[in-house]
């Protein structure tokens, strides 16, 4: 068969033997997520045209007012995985705390976790940019047959066994690794299918963009602003060119095909970050470094933090491997 005219469904059960537990459920999770994609896509499609855009009343754990559109990504998310009888335990960015499910048996049988930011960059929807799904998949770590208990969700980013984005703009794609490279699959609207379009997706090893907010330069660190005045700097192969669309899937998604380095450092006005280590960093970094890329925090692997809370915040370095390499070097100054 054509690479390129492969299925989603034809690629995950050619690969399903590469993984090391291979008795279906990772398979059946990835495609739990891709038929839970297809519907929050339907409405991200048509959100300007009935009344689902704009908040929802109330506020998540984060403190952030919870878009209509975030509130229906995490019920069709979490409906789609408990529905299926393939997961033990779920963890939103929108829920205050971990989701037990028992299974069919009561049984708690199931041995997979997810964690999942349901719709990232949500407050750029009503301006028609792109938002995406963020996911993470862990091997559970309590006896199979008890209920999941916080450390099931308590791992470092190196015990992720997939994780993977969807990216809901002028075209929806699914992007997964389950530890064997990157793969990206767009949707056909026409059909319904998602197709193999972009396989062994890899991060350039140099980059020429570099994705920050600078309208928080005063706050940032001494080392992030030294490195963005060498971004800045006509020399060699500089300045860099400065491309921020502030949707985390959307700046890491333009990166990694085009190489680049994203950051969201620490600032005097997020002293411990904004991005969510769990559901946001983790998996965006197992993605980056099966690309090619690297994931920091400005000191160290992203993957190797042992997390201590759900909705734990850290900096966050991400993209072409060198560009991050020079980051850190910045950052190692001032340490």
């Amino acid at each position: 068969m054509e690479e390129r005219n492969k299925t989603l469904g034809e690629f995950i059960i050619e690969n399903q033997k590469a993984h090391q537990y291979s008795s279906g459920e990772l398979s059946k999770i990835i495609n739990s997520i891709r038929l839970a994609a297809k519907v929050v896509n339907y409405k991200v499609n048509k959100a300007g045209l009935v009344d689902i855009v704009g908040a929802a009343g109330e506020q998540n754990v984060q403190g952030e007012d919870q878009q209509k559109l975030d509130v229906y990504a995490n019920t069709i998310f979490i409906q789609t995985l408990v529905n299926r009888e393939i997961v033990c335990g779920i963890a939103s960015e929108e829920s205050d705390d971990f989701i037990t499910v028992q299974g069919l048996d009561e049984g708690h049988n199931n041995k997979y976790v997810v964690l999942m930011d349901p719709l990232d960059g949500s407050s750029n929807i009503d301006v028609n940019v792109s938002v995406g799904t963020i996911f993470s998949v862990f091997r559970r770590v309590t006896p199979i047959g008890t209920p999941v208990t916080l450390e099931d969700f308590l791992q470092p980013g190196t015990k992720q066994v997939a994780a993977g984005y969807v990216i809901y703009g002028t075209s929806t794609m699914l992007v997964y690794t389950t530890g064997h490279g990157v793969n990206g699959f767009t949707l056909n609207p026409a059909i319904g299918t998602f197709y193999l379009s972009h396989p062994n997706m890899q991060f350039s090893k140099d980059g020429n963009i570099y994705s920050i907010n600078e309208g928080n330069y005063v706050h940032f660190p001494q080392g992030v602003k030294d490195y963005i005045k060498y971004c800045q700097l006509e020399e060699e192969d500089r300045p860099y060119t400065s491309r921020y669309i502030g949707s985390l899937v959307s700046d890491i998604h333009r990166n990694m095909i085009k190489g680049g380095i994203y950051i969201y450092p620490t600032s005097s006005k997020a002293p411990k970050g904004k991005l969510r280590l769990l559901y946001e960093c983790n998996p965006m970094a197992f993605i980056a470094e099966q690309a090619g890329g690297k994931a920091s925090d400005g000191f160290g692997r992203i993957l190797e933090i042992q997390p201590t809370e759900l909705h734990q915040r850290v900096p966050f370095f991400c993209g072409s491997y060198n560009m991050v390499e020079k980051a850190e070097e910045f950052m190692a100054k001032y340490s």
